[in-house]
């Protein structure tokens, strides 16, 4: 990685707040447009983020890596993928992308005119939606690993559109935007009471991922 630590930070938290500013922002947009039909609310808030995610990645994917996940963030350290894989250097993206998420919520509930300080009331749980989180976020990961080089950014904002639809969960597969959206009352938001089942099956998902990716590689290095 070619950029400085401290630009690197600046580019998780930047990019972390711009993604679920889209994410929540066009989930309000989307819910006061849809007269009540959450099929177009969903369409409309999916191909929003599919275009964000598109974008922040290769903008910001030569300064930091364009991780904005905190199961990302460890998980490339892990594998000696990450350009900074000190311990400290992850714990500081993690702050970074966790502060930049709760930002980008305040941010958008302010442009909707909304109150900027609102927990979600929005409860989301049950084990099909934590199984939805594990395989939403085992496909990111798998995806981020094995995608060729030049094709990540496209791949993984094919696959987060995908995944809004085939997971019970609509995919939120990272723990930043756990954190963002408990801050929006919205139809993207999340009730804190939910968050951490949502976040431990994101982690394991982010591991079998891995470790899916990891059994591919060493299969295709064998032969």
């Amino acid at each position: 990685m070619p950029h400085t630590l401290p630009k690197a930070l600046l580019a998780e938290f930047a990019g972390t707040a711009m993604l679920l500013c889209v994410v929540i922002g066009s989930g309000i947009m989307a819910e006061r447009l849809s007269a009540g039909n959450n099929g177009v609310a969903l369409l409309a808030n999916t191909l929003a983020t599919v275009f964000a995610l598109y974008v922040l990645i290769e903008t910001l994917g030569p300064v930091s890596g364009a991780h904005f996940n905190p199961v990302v963030s460890v998980v490339l350290a892990v594998t000696g993928r990450s350009g900074h894989d000190r311990a400290h250097a992850v714990a500081l993206f993690i702050a970074a992308q966790l502060t930049g998420a709760v930002l980008g919520a305040w941010l958008a509930n302010a442009m909707f005119d909304m109150s900027v300080l609102q927990p979600s009331t929005k409860l989301r749980g049950g084990a099909g939606q934590w199984l939805a989180e594990a395989v939403a976020t085992a496909g990111l990961m798998f995806v981020i690993l094995r995608a060729p080089h030049g094709k990540a950014a496209s791949l993984v904002a094919c696959y987060i559109g995908a995944a809004y639809w085939f997971t019970a969960s609509t995919s939120f597969a990272n723990p930043a935007a756990v954190m963002g959206r408990m801050f929006s009352d919205s139809f993207a938001g999340i009730a804190p009471a939910s968050a951490l089942p949502f976040v431990l099956a994101q982690c394991a998902g982010g591991a079998a991922g891995a470790g899916l990716a990891w059994v591919f590689e060493t299969k295709l290095a064998s032969e």
